[in-house]
């Protein structure tokens, strides 16, 4: 393994298939700069690059080394990353960039701003092309924090990964025992940079598991073998409506659903999970968050800002690796804050162009409510869906009925609003209505939801 010995070396072992790793360019160092007519020896120029594999199937993967040279980013060790990026991008396989560095190399000047460009670059031209994973071990700050944003998942260590563009202490009126805004807390719930927070172990085992879901450079769709019942049923699902993250661990061949982001903008849960062996990413509006002991913790029921852009993120990953989409419906409408109207419009505007320019197969399950303009962004008929689904109790329409009823009759007694308010529900906002004008294909019963979707997205891949 040459020089991949040392924390650098151990990150890249524990996240690879065993004794899989080669490494390339052991033997790069610095060059004399302006600053260091004599560079110190500086072992690999202070990252450790090479390829393995992950349940067999090939990675590149860098990592930095801290101790040398803090890991710093200069023109020989940005080369060493561009040039992994072009092997993989030759060969179609991810990069995974294991993060811990004191920043960019101060003695290599503008050199050192240069190459970290150079990373910038590979990293836009390989965006949508391949798989791009960045996992902050250590010290992640100024321009590298851009390097895990550019990525398409951001990993990082709880306690020692620290990812900043300025420090906490450099914000004015911040610091960092007021507010750690380098901290996998701050990074993961209110920023939503880092997707995976964790120990190095279940860093290394989420890791592996999203690689293993992701289509191979050689594959059209992501399939593995699947042992679960195909028609299984589900008489407990229609209780997780309000909960789509247990809902979709439910549909999930072994009741393995994969979340990515899940600390943050809770309104939407996304992720991946297999049917019938089939990757499919998920998107789902999310009411209510329900604890391991069983505790509930209630939410609005409208879509986020936030959440609308974490989905458009999510759906175009989707589909620039060819992965279907199943979107779980479930919204009364848009966020009424003042910071959401911000936002509001823009926000929904990137998710519905995300669905609109999809090319993978794309399903809707209705589980709730869906109106307004809301439904319509959740990848509805109207924005190109291939199959709708609906259960039973599904409610579809551009308001909730009182509200209508109070628009319909107003200036007449309350009774009369009821009335109409009853008859809107009838009329307008039932699933059947829905049927009957073609919005959606088929009212299935929330048991027999697994069953369903399964054949129908083997229906689109046939």
């Amino acid at each position: 393994m040459g020089s991949s010995t040392g924390s650098a070396g151990r990150r890249i072992e524990s996240l690879l298939d065993e004794k899989s790793f080669v490494e390339i360019g052991s033997a790069v160092r610095a060059r004399a700069t302006d600053f260091n007519p004599k560079p110190a020896d500086a072992p690999s120029d202070g990252v450790i690059t090479g390829y393995g594999t992950i349940d067999g199937n090939r990675v590149y993967v860098y990592s930095q080394d801290a101790s040398v040279l803090g890991g710093s980013i200069g023109e020989m060790h940005a080369k060493k990353i561009v040039n992994l990026y072009d092997l993989a991008m030759k060969t179609g396989s991810p990069v995974i960039g294991i993060l811990d560095s004191t920043g960019v190399r101060l003695q290599e000047s503008t050199d050192a701003l240069n190459a970290l460009g150079d990373i910038y670059y590979k990293q836009a031209m390989a965006k949508g092309v391949i798989p791009q994973f960045a996992v902050v071990y250590g010290n992640c700050g100024g321009g590298l924090a851009l390097i895990t944003r550019m990525a398409d998942f951001c990993f990082m260590e709880e306690k020692s990964g620290k990812l900043f563009v300025n420090s906490p202490d450099a914000i004015d009126g911040n610091y960092t025992q007021k507010n750690d805004t380098s901290a996998a807390k701050f990074q993961s719930e209110e920023s939503g940079n880092a997707a995976f927070v964790g120990d190095a172990d279940s860093i290394a085992e989420q890791l592996r598991a999203l690689v293993s879901m992701l289509p191979q450079n050689d594959e059209d769709v992501a399939l593995s073998d699947n042992q679960d019942d195909l028609n299984r049923v589900l008489p407990d699902i229609a209780g997780a409506a309000g909960d789509t993250s247990i809902l979709l661990s439910n549909i999930a061949d072994d009741n393995n659903f994969l979340e990515v982001g899940s600390a943050y903008a809770k309104d939407m849960v996304c992720g991946f999970l297999r049917l019938d062996g089939l990757t499919v990413g998920c998107v789902a509006n999310r009411s209510e968050i329900v604890s391991d002991d069983g505790k509930v913790q209630k939410l609005s029921g409208r879509m986020s800002h936030k959440g609308a852009y974490k989905a458009a993120d999510f759906v175009w990953f989707c589909d620039s690796f060819g992965i279907p989409v199943l979107s779980v419906t479930n919204v009364q409408g848009f966020e009424a804050t003042m910071c959401s109207e911000r936002h509001m419009a823009k926000a929904a505007s990137s998710l519905m162009e995300a669905f609109a320019d999809c090319d993978v197969p794309r399903v809707n399950l209705i589980v709730g409510k869906a109106y307004g303009s809301a439904y319509v962004a959740m990848n509805s008929k109207g924005l190109g869906a291939d199959l709708v689904f609906a259960w039973p109790t599904a409610e579809i329409g551009p308001m909730e009925a009182s509200m209508a009823g109070k628009i319909l009759a107003d200036g007449k007694n309350g009774g009369e609003i009821e009335a109409a308010a009853k008859e809107f529900a009838a009329k307008q906002n039932s699933v059947e209505s829905a049927a009957a004008r073609g919005y959606v294909d088929q009212i299935i019963e929330p048991e027999d939801t697994r069953k369903h979707l399964v054949y129908a997205f083997e229906m689109l891949f046939a």
